[in-house]
This record gives structure tokens, sequence and C-alpha cells, in this order.
């Protein structure tokens, strides 16, 4: 872990950026947002990044290709609470061929903190018969494109360091 976080700014900057408000129907029983609303905000940002280079519904219909989690980590740094606004960001840190390591951001932009991350770790996979494939080149050039801005960004990403692209 690394000692300093995003600030909510650097969140709501990052490309793809998705806002919400944490509701009464989101809350576990100690007032706070339920563990499940993170990770549904954090694949929800993830889907916009991932739809961002080219991967969605008509690649996945005409190419029949598409990519699956194949591991994620959660972590918690701040509570969100009925009423809070967030923004959830993501960048994209590296990839393989076959693989994508990115992280999403859930930012409270109203204390201006980071709330929570979501690691993933995304294989590319042949739809018709559920194996892993190589990304095609014009996604792995958006991929690499978005990899490039993240890592001209001058804030670190606090990754966990079991999530990794295996070479």
């Amino acid at each position: 872990m690394i000692d300093e976080l995003p600030t909510a700014n650097e969140v709501v900057a990052l490309p793809e950026t998705i806002l919400g408000t944490v509701t009464a129907e989101t809350l576990a029983g100690g007032d706070h947002m339920n563990i499940l609303q993170y990770l549904k905000w954090g694949s929800a940002g993830a889907d916009a990044l991932v739809r961002a280079v080219g991967i969605d519904d008509s690649y996945r219909a005409e190419r029949h290709m598409g990519v699956f989690t194949a591991e994620h980590h959660l972590a918690y740094y701040s509570e969100l609470r009925e009423g809070d606004r967030f923004a959830v960001g993501g960048r994209i840190l590296e990839r393989s061929t076959k693989a994508v390591h990115m992280m999403m951001f859930l930012a409270d932009t109203a204390r201006g903190r980071l709330a929570n991350t979501l690691e993933i770790l995304l294989v590319h996979v042949d739809l018709r018969h559920r194996r892993a494939v190589e990304l095609p080149a014009d996604i792995a050039a958006a991929l690499d494109e978005h990899i490039g801005c993240s890592r001209a960004l001058p804030w670190s990403v606090p990754v966990c360091g079991a999530i990794r692209i295996r070479r």
C-alpha cells in the first residue's frame, strides 16, 4: 500500500468518470454504503472504460469477443453515507496480449478523498469457445493509449501487489 492516495479532483479528471449518490437503498446495517454497492459502482466504471476502448455490445456481437474478470481486489479508505456524492473513474495500468490490469477509484467528492478502489485483472476471450485470445490490434492500440495517459499522471496507484500481468 502507498501512503498517498489520489484526491477526489484527480479521480474526477479521469476519462469516462461516472457520478453517483448514496441512497437509503444502498446502505448496509452500519449506515454506510454496502460492500456490494462499491463493487457495483467500480464495475460500472470499469465497463465505461472498456467500452471507451472499443469493447462494447457491438464488439461482442460482431467479433464474438469480450473480457471476463479473472481477479479483483477491493480496498476501502473512507466510508460513504446516505446522501454522499461520489465519482468513479479508472486507469488502465498495463496489458499483455490477452490480459488487462486496471484500477477503479471511487471518490467522495464532498470531502475530497478516496473512499474505495477496485483493482481488476481482465482476460480477453473468444465468446464462442470461452478461451483467452489475443487482443485485436485496434483494441490493443486503444488500451496502449490509455496506459500511456495513465503513466503520465503525477499520482501513484495504490495497487494491492497480488494482481499483475503475468508474462
